[in-house]
């Protein structure tokens, strides 16, 4: 990926949050100068997780594929919700937990292999 568009990526990122924290931030508090200061510290931390922890996420690589699924079956359970079921509150954070906890696992074991292997 080009410099230009982790930059881009960030950006969005970033918008994305903020738009998401001020709207969330009028849940807890009607005061502006608190909202700006929580998000633009929000934003930073944001940033930084990114930008540190891109290269050390890259190392794991069945990861992205756990993220995906799991927003797979978190979008199953809320379409399943919408229409009706009764889906208890604890099973979408253990199904997550659980399907990135296996991908993480699988991609630990990879390179605890190919380091073995070295």
């Amino acid at each position: 990926m080009s410099d230009l568009s982790k930059i881009a990526y960030l950006e969005v990122l970033d918008a994305t949050f903020s738009i998401d924290g001020v709207i969330g931030a009028f849940a807890f508090t009607l005061s502006v100068p608190l909202i700006l200061i929580g998000n633009g510290v929000g934003a930073v931390v944001v940033r930084e997780l990114t930008v540190r922890g891109v290269d050390r996420i890259r190392s794991y690589c069945y990861l992205k594929n756990g993220a995906m699924y799991s927003i797979l079956v978190l979008g199953t359970i809320m379409l399943a919700d919408s229409f009706g079921f009764h889906i208890p509150a604890w099973l979408s954070p253990i199904a997550t937990f659980a399907i990135v906890g296996y991908f993480l696992y699988r991609s630990v074991r990879l390179q605890k292999g190919a380091a073995g292997a070295a």
